[in-house]
């Protein structure tokens, strides 16, 4: 539990470190209207800050306001997006800006509790938005938080669950400064977060503007805490990538509308990983006929449950009797690298196509 006299004590020395001691080279704190800050935000999950800086930069070139995102075609977004992961990010950020247009007169809402309304903003980011481009007193509590309060109050409690999370943003409430000093906050404890009160490894307690107040320094204990349960094991899965090549163009095709990476494009894949027998038979399947098989590699892309091993061939085709393709479509190397957003996931292969040959 966070005890709410010490988070009284330590809101004063951390905006005062902040203020003081805060990344300037980030460029969303340059500007820090509510668009901006969300759009940020929403990177920032599950995503390093030294990966975001040059997407959130082309973002804003192409998208610098809701009307543009709102209007934006899903494969643009998805191109903007690529590399990112974790797309129905984009998905939502694009939902949330029809409805904001069409119901906030493009403006989005300056409370947390409307904000909450929008697809893809949860409590954390309704918090920080609210905090920072408006200066509500209202926290955003994300792993970071977590894990310095419970360094700070040496609790007991599991940050892995949603009671704690809760128990947390209840006391810090109490607590909040309004106006500029609400975002000097929300920042100055995901600042701490990040660069002193680190989740692996030593903490830098010298560094910290709360070593005269934190429970786990004077105890020794920083190492112990926070408290969570252990993670669910990955579960591996096999696939076998085809790189269907035809008079110079490559096939593509789309996911699934559902599950994970849902309706992006990928490379052609079947579960398991495939003799060069069965990926002729496969190829057969598709209503192509394969002219030239060999291998083409290997990769592995681990998602947050799931680990991807891949095998690939390079498969050099052209059309059956049945001209049957099941739902590829064919790209030239060149639009696949500026035009077609792939996942991660199949980075290994679309360098192969797009810039060293195979």
């Amino acid at each position: 539990m966070v005890y709410e006299e010490l988070l009284a004590a330590a809101v004063p020395p951390l905006i005062e470190w902040y203020a003081n001691n805060r990344r300037t080279d980030l460029p969303w704190r340059k500007d820090l209207s509510p668009y901006r800050v969300w759009i940020s935000e929403i990177m920032l999950q599950q995503t390093r800050v030294e990966t975001v800086v040059p997407y959130y930069e082309r973002f804003l070139r192409h998208l610098p306001d809701v009307a543009s995102l709102a209007a934006v075609p899903d494969d643009e977004l998805m191109k903007l997006w690529e590399g990112l992961g974790y797309y129905s990010r984009a998905r939502n950020l694009k939902k949330a800006a029809g409805i904001v247009m069409a119901e906030y007169g493009g403006e989005l809402p300056r409370t947390a509790e409307t904000l909450r309304r929008l697809p893809g903003i949860g409590d954390y980011t309704a918090g920080a938005i609210a905090s920072i481009a408006c200066g509500a007193p209202e926290p955003a509590v994300d792993g970071n938080v977590l894990r310095v309060l419970a360094r700070l109050t040496e609790s007991d409690d599991d940050v892995t669950k949603e009671k704690t999370k809760k128990q947390v943003s209840e006391q810090l409430r109490k607590v909040y400064p309004s106006g500029r000093e609400a975002g000097l906050l929300t920042e100055g404890l995901m600042e701490l977060g990040e660069t002193v009160c680190l989740p692996n490894g030593t903490p830098l307690c010298p560094l910290c503007p709360w070593k005269e107040l934190c429970l786990c320094h004077a105890h020794g204990t920083e190492d112990l805490y926070p408290m969570r349960t252990a993670k669910k094991e990955r579960r591996t899965e096999e696939l076998t990538v085809l790189l269907l090549e035809k008079q110079g163009t490559f096939a593509l095709c789309r996911r699934p509308a559902s599950g994970l990476l849902a309706g992006l494009w990928q490379l052609p894949n079947v579960p398991g990983a495939l003799t060069k027998d069965g990926v002729l038979r496969a190829v057969g399947g598709l209503g192509l006929v394969p002219e030239s098989v060999r291998a083409a590699g290997r990769s592995r892309h681990l998602f947050t449950h799931v680990e991807w091993n891949m095998t690939g061939w390079h498969i050099q085709c052209r059309d059956g009797d049945s001209g049957a393709e099941n739902g590829l479509s064919w790209f030239a190397p060149d639009q696949i690298r500026t035009g077609v957003a792939l996942p991660s996931a199949f980075r290994f292969w679309r360098q192969k196509i797009t810039e060293n040959g195979d």
